[in-house]
């Protein structure tokens, strides 16, 4: 790995299409999804920690307790605690600033989420090697662009420009445009140079793993985004509530003409939803179970529960998703699980059902 690049992971998300099991103390990083026995943000704790830099860590002041808990060897002061959440631009901007100030801005970090689950560590080790070696060398912002596997509507997809050199073995490209989760049509669309295998294929799933020299990224939010920058450089995490919310692919990715990015293939998903789990999890079964699951005539369904005296019953269910924790059963269509977050638009309007979110 490269001796320079220093890992922060953004902890503050709430993956609410998770929910019920995901809740606002308890969010999806915290969470075991794939039977390891370590929750999302240890597994991502642990395949940062070869690196030789100590971690660092972003989260919301409601999550970081449990930041704490999961995380007990992180260095104090390696933890920064948002006032409230702004989305990721000011997370990483001030992440950026505490980095410099300490390391200096030659500095090469490394932002990652801390919900995503990674097949093959030791090609993720190699592949960030590369996109370190870069940053190091060249002023750049280089994310990590995923080989599609399929045609995805939920993914962001990035579009390689010309190909600017070569780092540890891997190509780099230019950055030619980011587009946002796209229809069905237009993911085909930006696929259909390759058929089956999508290696080589000019678009890649955008990751929100991105690497950079901190001078660098600082410099260029000052020219694209200084409504974020200047108050966090004046005030630090006091500016928070006067912050506009914005991503950094809105802020800085797609305005930036720094951005490269570096064809990935280490077996990625950013498990947005519960039907990740059968994109992890699923075998010669007919269903998915996390769950005591008695089954007549269901297939294709995901069952989850949290307590291991419960016992899930189904009959003549198909293409289902139900999900037992606590106060809450969820059952719903797989097809159906986005509409997740208008129940809890539902539940957060009404405060005697507090005590489900």
């Amino acid at each position: 790995m490269n001796q320079s690049l220093i890992p922060v992971i953004l902890a503050g998300g709430k993956g609410e299409r998770f929910w019920p099991l995901s809740r606002k103390n308890r969010p999806k990083q915290f969470l075991c999804l794939d039977g390891s026995g370590k929750s999302l943000l240890q597994a991502t704790a642990d395949r940062l920690l070869t690196l030789p830099f100590p971690l660092w860590v972003v989260t919301s002041a409601q999550l970081a307790e449990g930041v704490r808990e999961q995380l007990p060897d992180l260095p104090v002061e390696n933890l920064l605690i948002e006032p409230e959440g702004r989305d990721t631009a000011p997370a990483v901007t001030w992440a950026t600033l505490e980095v410099s100030r300490r390391y200096g801005e030659d500095a090469v970090i490394g932002f990652f989420p801390a919900d995503h689950w990674i097949g093959d560590e030791l090609t993720f080790q190699n592949n960030l090697d590369a996109a370190a070696q870069l940053a190091a060398s060249e002023a750049s912002i280089v994310t990590l662009g995923i080989t599609p596997g399929y045609p995805s509507t939920g993914y962001g997809y990035i579009e390689q420009g010309e190909q600017t050199g070569t780092f540890g073995g891997l190509p780099v490209y230019r950055v030619n445009r980011f587009t946002e989760k796209p229809d069905r049509q237009t993911a085909e669309s930006f696929l259909a140079t390759r058929k089956g295998n999508y290696e080589g294929c000019p678009y890649t799933w955008n990751s929100g793993m991105f690497i950079f020299r901190a001078g660098v990224v600082l410099e260029e939010l000052r020219t694209h985004a200084p409504e974020i920058i200047c108050p966090l450089e004046e005030k630090g995490a006091a500016a928070y509530a006067d912050l506009p919310k914005k991503s950094i692919d809105y802020a800085l990715m797609e305005k930036t003409q720094l951005a490269y990015v570096l064809p990935a293939s280490f077996g990625w998903d950013d498990l947005g939803d519960w039907n990740a789990l059968e994109r992890l999890l699923k075998g010669d079964s007919p269903n998915v179970e996390l769950a005591n699951h008695l089954g007549l005539d269901t297939r294709g369904a995901i069952l989850y529960c949290t307590d291991e005296a419960e016992v899930i019953v189904t009959i003549g269910l198909e293409d289902v998703v139900v999900v037992r924790d606590r106060n809450v059963t969820l059952i719903v269509n797989k097809d159906r699980t986005q509409d997740i977050k208008k129940v809890l638009q539902t539940l957060q309007a009404d405060p005697n059902l507090e005590n489900m979110l």
